[in-house]
């Protein structure tokens, strides 16, 4: 199981990160997500990679909470960390990249947990369905919500306006 858990530490990193929106968050996220998912047996028909990201979402859920109930909701630090770049086309790169963590942190939750799952890990839409718990259709729907949002938001006011 842990060669299996070392297999899916990329993917499951990046649904941390997607939750939490800072990549210090993400990676407690995933440390506490793989000390749960070794210190707990998997259900014997749970299908590893289902269940490995269904307990990240609730190890976060339980973090909302516990953050909520200490009232200490602290400011995300930023996607950059400091790192000098140069060139254009990487500054351009990262000015993307910034627009679009942006508009995926103006999502709401479920769609940018959908989102996430679905376009960022690749995951089918019954699989999402499975981890979130959640109808097949609602997966769909919520996922809709999420690329028309996303589309608006990326899309420059004056593209918008002229149309």
């Amino acid at each position: 199981m842990r060669q299996e858990i070392i297999r899916l530490l990329p993917g499951l990193r990046r649904f941390a990160y997607s939750l939490t929106g800072s990549m210090p968050d993400a990676d407690d996220l995933l440390q506490n997500t793989v000390e749960r998912l070794l210190s707990r047996s998997r259900p014997d028909d749970a299908d590893i990679t289902r269940w490995a990201f269904r307990v990240c979402r609730n190890v976060w859920i339980d973090e909302c909470r516990a953050r909520k109930v200490r009232r200490d909701a602290a400011e995300q630090p930023e996607l950059s960390e400091g790192q000098v770049v140069d060139g254009e086309r990487q500054v351009a790169n990262e000015i993307e990249v910034s627009r679009v963590d942006d508009a995926m942190g103006r999502l709401p939750e479920d769609q940018r947990q959908i989102i996430s799952l679905v376009a960022v890990q690749g995951l089918s839409y019954q699989a999402v369905a499975e981890i979130l718990s959640v109808p097949k259709g609602t997966v769909m729907s919520r996922l809709a919500r999420a690329r028309v949002a996303l589309s608006e938001a990326l899309t420059p006011e004056t593209t918008r306006t002229e149309k």
